[in-house]
C-alpha cells in the first residue's frame, strides 16, 4: 500500500504492519483525527481516562465498600468474650500481641496462608484478619503452631458423634420436615436448608414429644463436648465445615466431610493446614454472597469480611442489607482488624 493509498484508507504509515497489511487504527487516534476542536479533544481524553479508572466493582455493577472503619470507636465487645478473657487472667491487648507474634515468627505458616488464599482468589490479609480476631476475642493462641497439630492428632482417634440426646444428626435430618432439602445441589445449600428448617420447625419447640433447646443448630447438634466449642487455628464450627465441604474439596482437594464421621470433621477443622482451607472458603463464601445477593463488593475491606467470619450467616445478612439498603458495617471484631490493618499487612 502506497502512502497515498494509506491516506485514502485512513491509515497512517506508522500504523501499517511489517508485512505491509494495514492495521486498524485505535479508536482514540481515530477520534483525535476526526475532531478538530481542542476543547472536544480534551473532553474526550478526560472521558477515556475516567472509563479506564472505573473500579472493578463498579464495572461489575457492585457498590464497593470503602476501606477502613465506619465507626470512630470500637463497638462494644460482648460480655462472654470479656469474661473468657478475664478468666484466663489476660487482656485483649495481650492476646492480640500473642497471635501477632506467633504469625510474625512463623514464615512457613505465612507462606501457607498466602498459598491457600490464592486457591480461593483472596487477598491473604482476609485470612490473617480472621485468625487475629478469633485469637483476640474468642480463644488464646498456643505458643507455637506445632501445638495445633498435636491437639488435632489427639482428637482424631476419639470416638464421638454429632447428635442431640439419643438422636444422631443423620437420624434427625431424616425426619419428614427435612424433605424439602433433598436434592440440593451442594453441601452449602443442603446444610443451609437444614439450618433454616431447624429454626422454623424445631428450635425452642416440642416436636414428637421431644423438647428441643432454644439455641442454634450448630450448638445443639454439632458440639458434642460443651457449648460454644470451636477448635483450631481458624476456630471453625463443625456445621460451617460441613457447609463448605464441597467448595474445599474442589479448591483444595481434601476429602468431603461426612456428618456421621464426627472425628473426621474435627480433625479437618483442627489441623492447621486443612483449617486454613475452611477459613478461606468461609471468607470466599461471604464475599460471593454479598456480591450476588446485595450487589456489594466487600473484598477490599478486611474488617467487614472478619465481621462476617465472626458472625456467620453471610447469605441472610446480605439479604437483610439488600432490603434495608446502605453498606455493611464492622462489629467490634472487624473494627480491630481494620484498626490494626497496616501492622497486619506487614506480616505478609
Amino acid at each position: 500500500m502506497t502512502p497515498a493509498d494509506r491516506l485514502k484508507a485512513g491509515v497512517n504509515s506508522d500504523e501499517a504492519s511489517e508485512s505491509g497489511a494495514p492495521v486498524l487504527p485505535t479508536w482514540p487516534a481515530t477520534i483525535a483525527r476526526v475532531c478538530r476542536s481542542d476543547i472536544l479533544k480534551r473532553l474526550l481524553l478526560a472521558l477515556v481516562l475516567a472509563l479506564s479508572t472505573i473500579p472493578a466493582a463498579d464495572a461489575a455493577g457492585l457498590r464497593a465498600v470503602p476501606e477502613g472503619n465506619r465507626h470512630a470507636e470500637q463497638p462494644k465487645v460482648p460480655g462472654a468474650s470479656v469474661r473468657r478473657t478475664q478468666a484466663g487472667r489476660t487482656t485483649f491487648d495481650l492476646k492480640y500481641e500473642k497471635i501477632r507474634d506467633l504469625l510474625s515468627g512463623d514464615r512457613a505458616l505465612i507462606a501457607k496462608i498466602k498459598a491457600t488464599a490464592a486457591d480461593y482468589r483472596l487477598d491473604p490479609i482476609h485470612v490473617i484478619g480472621a485468625i487475629v480476631g478469633e485469637h483476640t476475642y474468642n480463644v488464646d493462641a498456643y505458643d507455637r503452631l506445632q501445638s495445633y497439630y498435636i491437639k488435632a492428632a489427639a482428637y482424631a482417634g476419639d470416638r464421638f458423634r454429632f447428635g442431640h440426646g439419643d438422636e444422631s444428626i443423620s437420624e434427625f435430618v431424616a425426619r419428614p420436615e427435612f424433605r424439602q432439602c433433598e436434592g440440593k445441589a451442594d453441601s452449602y445449600s443442603l446444610w443451609t436448608c437444614r439450618e433454616v428448617v431447624w429454626e422454623k420447625e424445631f428450635r425452642g419447640r416440642t416436636v414428637g414429644g421431644i423438647a428441643f433447646p432454644d439455641n442454634r443448630f450448630s450448638a445443639v447438634f454439632f458440639q458434642p463436648f460443651y457449648a460454644g466449642q470451636t477448635f483450631g487455628l481458624g476456630q471453625v464450627n463443625p456445621l460451617t465445615a460441613l457447609m463448605l465441604s464441597d467448595m474445599v474439596a474442589k479448591s483444595s482437594g481434601y476429602p468431603k466431610l461426612d456428618e456421621n464421621d464426627a472425628a473426621g470433621v474435627y480433625e479437618a477443622i483442627m489441623d492447621p493446614d486443612k483449617s486454613l482451607a475452611y477459613m478461606a472458603a468461609a471468607i470466599r463464601r461471604s464475599i460471593d454472597d454479598y456480591a450476588s445477593i446485595a450487589r456489594v463488593d466487600i473484598s477490599t475491606n478486611p474488617g467487614i469480611t472478619a465481621t462476617l467470619y465472626n458472625t456467620g450467616g453471610s447469605a441472610q445478612r446480605a439479604a437483610a442489607l439488600k432490603a434495608r439498603g446502605g453498606l455493611p458495617e464492622e462489629n467490634y471484631y472487624g473494627w480491630l482488624v481494620n484498626d490494626k490493618l497496616e501492622e497486619l499487612k506487614s506480616l505478609l
